[in-house]
């Protein structure tokens, strides 16, 4: 089975009042399956735009991303974005959940948005929750929820619809170091319980320490850490 996330010669520049910004300059990674990676650099070196690019949320100015074997050049924007809901998972900092739904309405609706029927979505999202912790919170919103289980919820969303590359960007980066230390765990578990691949942004050297390995940013290549 081919790797599922591969990034190869990645650049990104940007435009700024003084000329160019170069914010990536030929990064390379490859993720296994099952393989849990630490990304640790500092605030301003790329991180989230390597996530926004390995997401294909943004192109890159050179080189290539491949999900699940296929080159992200040569899909259209449909296909983009069907690989976005199908293939790969975002967990952010802040939860970004629908207020207006509940924890299992939120895990829900990813995957009625692909066409899964909603009886066989709502018994996948109320067995991850509940691995979660939070079989007793599935018809609470948001509001009535701790940060912690926001976060929780939030992951359950991630991996809904079963996605071959989970990207996290700081995900317990909001949360007091205890409830970040727990909900963590509990990340960690789901993916390699899922077999996903996944890459995790994260300042916490801490929880970078319990992935598989680390890398960081440097000079716009990721390098081991």
């Amino acid at each position: 089975m081919s790797e599922p996330l591969v990034l190869a010669g990645v650049a990104r520049r940007f435009r700024t009042g003084d000329g160019v910004l170069e914010v990536l300059r030929g990064a390379d990674l490859r993720l296994a399956a099952g393989e849990i990676v630490a990304l640790v650099a500092p605030s301003g070196a790329g991180k989230s735009t390597l996530l926004h690019i390995a997401g294909l949320l943004e192109r890159p100015d050179a080189g290539e991303v491949t999900v699940a074997g296929r080159a992200a050049s040569a899909m259209t924007e449909r296909e983009r974005t069907e690989a976005r809901g199908r293939r790969i998972g975002f967990v952010y900092q802040f939860h970004h959940l629908l207020p207006e739904f509940s924890a299992l309405e939120n895990v829900v609706m990813p995957q009625m948005i692909l066409g899964t029927a909603r009886r066989v979505a709502e018994a996948r999202a109320r067995a991850l929750l509940e691995q979660l912790g939070l079989g007793r919170r599935l018809s609470h919103r948001p509001s009535r929820l701790s940060g912690g289980e926001q976060q929780r919820v939030a992951i359950a969303r991630a991996l809904a619809n079963e996605p071959l590359v989970l990207l996290a960007d700081e995900p317990t980066g909001n949360l007091d170091a205890a409830t970040a230390e727990v909900v963590f765990g509990e990340l960690l578990a789901l993916v390699r319980g899922h077999g996903a691949a996944a890459l995790v942004a994260t300042h916490n050297p801490e929880l970078a320490d319990r992935m598989d390995r680390t890398v960081t940013l440097r000079e716009g290549r990721i390098m081991p850490a």
